[in-house]
């Protein structure tokens, strides 16, 4: 493996380490985006049976998610709060600058009635989910308890699943589930208590952390044998749907995004970012 390959999949898993922390924004669109959804599918399918190409690929990938959650998450916190616009329009023209490459799965491949049902269904899916979420449920408290373990594990199962599909935020899901917050904070807790040695404080949150995790594993595992399935039997239903899904995401955002705090400095910003989120979707899916 080299350095500058190693170092492309390490920043694209930072990417999707980003997307998983905005609710609305889907890391499985970010994978799509940036060309890499199938050879992580594979990968991720295939990791005993081809264990030495598939760690080359994962092992970045996820070295850039951790990564993203550990040194980014406050700070995508603290943009969300103050240039909710700006950021958001910045994640638009990451998923829109991504559509080319997604396309190509598709062109010159015909169209059929079967097609046009996936990309209108899957559109409208994400497109409405949204416009019906505006609520998110009461934030839950971790514990230690056995029953709270259960819990963690079983939303750690259903999160990851929807991570890696495409158009479906897992923080959304986790929002709406009410454990969007007491995760970032568990995180943010976990990664302070490395930096201030406080072991005691550490051994709590690896313990909450763990059945959390254990539930990401085999959800992301779960849905990658499911998604392999379909994408070998009805290949270009899936990428119509896939496309459907994408192109609704930044109509999702939008309708999900803080319009109160409107300026034209947060709508100037915001145009540079998604220009500049464009330009990285171009760069990023090579």
């Amino acid at each position: 493996m080299n350095k500058s390959s190693f170092l492309m999949d390490t920043l694209r898993g930072m990417v999707i380490g980003i997307a998983n922390i905005i609710p609305g924004v889907s890391g499985g669109t970010m994978m799509v985006a940036m060309g890499i959804y199938d050879k992580l599918i594979y990968s991720i399918t295939h990791l005993f049976s081809d264990f030495k190409k598939s760690i080359k690929l994962l092992i970045p990938i996820f070295a850039g998610i951790l990564l993203a959650l550990a040194l980014l998450s406050k700070l995508i916190e603290y943009c969300l709060l103050h240039w909710p616009i700006a950021t958001n329009l910045g994640f638009c023209g990451l998923i829109l600058g991504s559509v080319p490459a997604i396309a190509h799965h598709v062109r010159h491949k015909g169209f059929s009635p079967s097609m046009a049902v996936c990309f209108v269904v899957f559109f409208a899916l994400v497109v409405g989910g949204a416009l019906m979420t505006e609520s998110s449920a009461s934030n839950v408290t971790l514990n230690t308890s056995f029953m709270g373990l259960v819990m963690l594990f079983i939303v750690g199962v259903i999160a990851a699943a929807t991570m890696v599909i495409p158009g479906v935020s897992g923080s959304m899901m986790l929002m709406l589930m009410g454990y969007y917050e007491p995760i970032i904070n568990l995180v943010s807790e976990t990664v302070d208590s490395l930096v201030h040695f406080n072991m005691a404080q550490f051994g709590h949150c690896f313990l909450l952390a763990l059945p959390f995790g254990l539930g990401v594993i085999l959800g992301i595992f779960a849905i990658a044998k499911l998604i392999e399935w379909i994408l070998s039997r009805w290949r270009l239903q899936t990428y119509w749907a896939i496309l459907g899904l994408i192109l609704a995401s930044p109509f999702a955002i939008l309708i999900k995004t803080d319009w109160a705090t409107f300026s034209i400095w947060q709508l100037l910003f915001g145009i540079l970012a998604g220009l500049a989120g464009g330009y990285a979707a171009s760069r990023l899916s090579e």
